[in-house]
């Protein structure tokens, strides 16, 4: 489970700072925006403190093996990376806003979900053994 967290710690952490020092690039790279609004500049940095913190927890808890806490975490980073690759996917199809760094986002929070639910899964077999 531990690579997990630390692959999330890695890419959210310096992610979330990136979106709260420079949102107006984040938003380029993600929806192709060049000129975003003040407003909406404001709600990215709001956001980035939820990104950033996922990164801290995610660095906190990948040394804890199997405790309740590193569980908890995992199953925030799974639920994280599933809705936001799914909200990446409407604003991609749906909304027809899509940078050149959107569908690689995708991709990876695809792959997270994927591979948090794998260990949540192998953690929940190795407790009915």
């Amino acid at each position: 489970m531990s690579p997990i967290l630390y692959v999330t710690a890695l890419v959210e952490g310096p992610t979330g700072l990136l979106l709260l020092v420079w949102p107006a690039l984040v938003f380029a790279l993600l929806f192709g925006w060049h000129l975003p609004a003040p407003e909406t500049l404001v709600m990215g940095r709001i956001a980035s403190t939820g990104v950033l913190s996922i990164g801290i927890a995610s660095w906190a808890a990948r040394a804890d093996a199997r405790a309740p806490a590193q569980l908890g975490v995992l199953a925030g980073v799974l639920t994280y990376n599933a809705l936001g690759a799914a909200v990446l996917v409407f604003a991609g199809t749906v909304l027809s806003m899509a940078g050149v760094a959107l569908w690689p986002a995708v991709a990876y929070h695809v792959a997270l979900a994927a591979w948090s639910l794998a260990g949540l899964r192998g953690v929940r077999a190795a407790a009915r053994r």
